[in-house]
């Protein structure tokens, strides 16, 4: 019973010297928050969505949105090549 009251004591006298410490130590007063506003700007890139559609007569066409018009052509050209279009 006293070695357990003894090692409740150690261990909570341990841990207010370790609260202690972090708190009055002088790295804690030396630490400083940066704003970087490109990393705020980044956005994450929305994919390029696709409609496609195929008629009664088995002709193929489809609609295309996305914000990058880069991939919106990669994925016109894709389709195209790969329903032998042109």
């Amino acid at each position: 019973m006293q070695k357990r009251i003894f090692l409740i004591l150690f261990f909570l006298s341990l841990s207010l010297i370790f609260i202690l410490g972090t708190v009055f130590s002088e790295d804690t007063k030396n630490y400083q928050v940066k704003k970087q506003p490109e990393i705020q700007q980044v956005k994450p890139k929305k994919p390029v969505r696709i409609k496609l559609k195929r008629s009664s007569d088995d002709k193929y066409t489809w609609e295309i949105t996305g914000d990058d018009a880069d991939e919106i052509v990669r994925a016109d050209r894709k389709l195209r090549r790969l329903l032998k279009i042109e």
